[in-house]
């Protein structure tokens, strides 16, 4: 069988991602994989038709396909999304539809199953028929059963397409509303006081509603509010997975575009952000990707401390829930607060307004008083995660990254606690006692609230 691998990773061949494929390939010879960089080609090929062509023409005479790519900020790299994108702007979906495909992705696991969320989304909008998916960690390659793991999957999806075997799909199709967002004057307005407001955008002429939905949300305040424009910005290319920011956060870019001084100089000095984009596929754009992307010259610290975050978005969020989930966790990881996101998906101006100003309002009481929400699990799962990796394989190369967990007390490992490490050994001792056990379980509840009745009673 022949099977298009088409390659997301920035690096070509070089990356980690690829070797996983090479091993596949050496496990069945018998199968002839087709390696495609898209990622590395992505700007030939977005201007080059033949280029987009002989990439159709692969996918189209092969068996299946396999998505291969590694986990950029919770979804694949920029320059992947952009040629998902190019598939169904320039309406080829039909040259991916009834092709048998499977997904494989490397990473440290961060997020990794919102990446193989999208991809399966994607998959079922192209009406391909998806057989599976494998997230392997970095090093997985060198474990004896992980090795046997990827042989398995691997071995499955060739069966899958020789089977014919039925699949279904998981995804629903996303329905967008034909609705005209006409705005209304902001009769009351807030003052955000030395507050600074800034609003990022990626709006394009032919995006009215998110154009107005931004114009209304800068009418609720009394004072400046500063919108930047991603297409405005020059913006040289999306992170190329180089790594060379690990050490002490200088980006290879560094200089040579706009991005890194308008994030340091707009994003972090602001005390109240907003982020604005319209639903593309299963995600924002492709321009969004690569500002999270680049971002990464931060490394894996949170850059956008203690601000308070909102989202204007132009589409079916709420049928798109891996995508809000994104949202969601990349604030609790910045450690920021995430006050609120409006969309224009039920199609009522009114009720528009209403929210747009509603979130205004917040933003700025949040700002004043310094709320930020207790994280739920995205961001305490995520930072541990962090926490672990940092402290360990990954401390070199991010210097950068150990040096700030250090001063922020990220490491706060629990076997660091000796009390506790203590009482647990003695009551762990005294469990061994059928009697002592019997009046626990008695006392249980009670003993459970005493610490805090003891704290509301002062």
């Amino acid at each position: 069988m022949k099977i298009a691998v088409l390659n997301g990773s920035p690096k070509g061949m070089t990356s980690v991602t690829m070797q996983y494929v090479h091993y596949i390939q050496n496990e069945f010879p018998q199968h002839a994989l087709k390696f495609i960089n898209i990622s590395q080609r992505i700007k030939k090929i977005e201007s080059d038709e033949r280029a987009f062509q002989e990439i159709l023409d692969e996918v189209k005479g092969s068996d299946g396909v396999l998505w291969a790519s590694p986990v950029y900020y919770f979804l694949v790299p920029a320059n992947y999304k952009r040629f998902i994108e190019l598939i169904f702007e320039r309406n080829v979906e039909s040259v991916f539809a009834n092709k048998y495909t499977a997904c494989l992705t490397t990473s440290i696991h961060f997020f990794d199953h919102t990446a193989h969320n999208y991809i399966h989304a994607v998959c079922d909008d192209l009406n391909m028929k998806f057989a599976g998916s494998f997230s392997a960690d970095m090093g997985d390659l060198r474990k004896v059963a992980e090795r046997e793991r990827l042989g398995l999957f691997a071995g499955k999806f060739f069966e899958t397409i020789e089977n014919k075997a039925p699949t279904s799909m998981s995804h629903m199709p996303v329905f967008r509303r034909d609705f005209d967002y006409l705005p209304g004057e902001a009769r009351d307005t807030v003052d955000a006081g030395a507050k600074k407001v800034v609003v990022v955008t990626d709006s394009q002429d032919h995006q009215l509603n998110l154009i107005s939905m931004v114009e209304r949300f800068k009418a609720s305040f009394s004072s400046d509010v500063e919108v930047i424009n991603l297409h405005d910005l020059d913006i040289k290319g999306s992170c190329l997975g180089c790594v060379q920011c690990a050490y002490d956060n200088q980006c290879v870019y560094n200089d040579k575009d706009e991005y890194i001084d308008f994030f340091n100089t707009k994003l972090k000095t602001a005390d109240i952000l907003i982020f604005a984009g319209a639903i593309q596929d299963r995600y924002l754009s492709s321009r969004w990707k690569m500002f999270f992307d680049r971002s990464f010259f931060n490394g894996h610290a949170p850059s956008l401390i203690g601000k308070q975050i909102g989202f204007i978005i132009s589409g079916p969020l709420s049928q798109t829930p891996n995508l809000r989930q994104i949202l969601d966790a990349w604030v609790e990881i910045q450690l920021a607060n995430l006050t609120g996101i409006v969309t224009d998906e039920f199609g009522d101006s009114a009720k528009i307004d209403d929210l747009l100003q509603d979130l205004a309002n917040n933003l700025v009481q949040f700002a004043d008083s310094g709320y930020i929400k207790t994280p739920t699990f995205l961001g305490v799962g995520g930072k541990k995660l962090f926490r672990d990796e940092i402290w360990g394989r990954l401390r070199f190369p991010f210097r950068a990254d150990y040096l700030l967990y250090k001063k922020l007390g990220v490491f706060d490992f629990p076997q660091k606690n000796y009390k506790m490490r203590i009482q647990s050994a003695f009551m762990s001792l005294l469990s061994k006692s059928p009697a002592f056990r019997k009046e626990v379980n008695k006392r249980m509840k009670d003993e459970m609230i005493k610490p805090l009745q003891r704290v509301i009673e002062g």
